[in-house]
């Protein structure tokens, strides 16, 4: 093949390439962006302190949780030393949907970045952005601003504190128009 025939046919598949491409993340789900500069993590994470189970207050709404309430998370310690995670919700149709997944600390010096992954080798991002000093709370997203979860000790805590939560999320700098409260028994 002469190379005035090779350059063009090469730009014409790359130029195709690039609008299938293209084409595929428009089909993709598209998720608000609720905070454009997320910040960095407000506060280390003590490991231990920060294992067990979380209950879900607010949520940003995802379609991997569509239709979820009663949303909890457990999180152990594996001999391997990474994360153990098991997401739990109760279905409209009354049914448990669980996903079990693992952790990994990518950033030692605090324990507040994490990676996740609930199917085979891809990981996402998990930021601890902030916490109670006690560990009575949480606010968890990821560098894209597309998620955030509200997290507690207690299923339901006292309406004072989940404000006190949602304010702590606005202060930094999320879009808490977008939450979905999610209700727990």
């Amino acid at each position: 093949m002469s190379a005035r025939i090779a350059k063009p046919l090469l730009l014409a598949t790359l130029a195709g390439a690039a609008l299938l491409l293209s084409g595929c993340a428009a089909l993709g789900p598209k998720h608000p962006v609720g905070n454009a500069a997320v910040p960095q993590p407000a506060k280390a994470v003590e490991l231990p302190r920060y294992l067990g189970r979380w209950y879900e207050i607010a949520r940003y709404d995802q379609s991997f949780q569509k239709g979820c309430e009663a949303v909890s998370a457990d999180y152990a310690l594996r001999e391997d030393g990474k994360i153990s995670v098991r997401n739990s919700c109760r279905k409209a149709d009354g049914k448990v949907s669980v996903a079990n997944g693992k952790a990994k600390i990518v950033d030692a010096a605090s324990n507040a970045k994490l990676k996740v992954s609930f199917f085979g080798p891809f990981y996402g991002d998990y930021w601890v952005l902030d916490r109670a000093d006690d560990y009575a709370w949480a606010i968890v997203g990821e560098p894209s601003g597309r998620y955030l979860w509200l997290l507690a000790r207690e299923a339901t805590p006292a309406p004072d504190k989940v404000e006190a939560l949602i304010a702590r999320a606005r202060a930094l700098g999320y879009d808490t128009s977008l939450l979905i409260r999610t209700r727990q028994p």
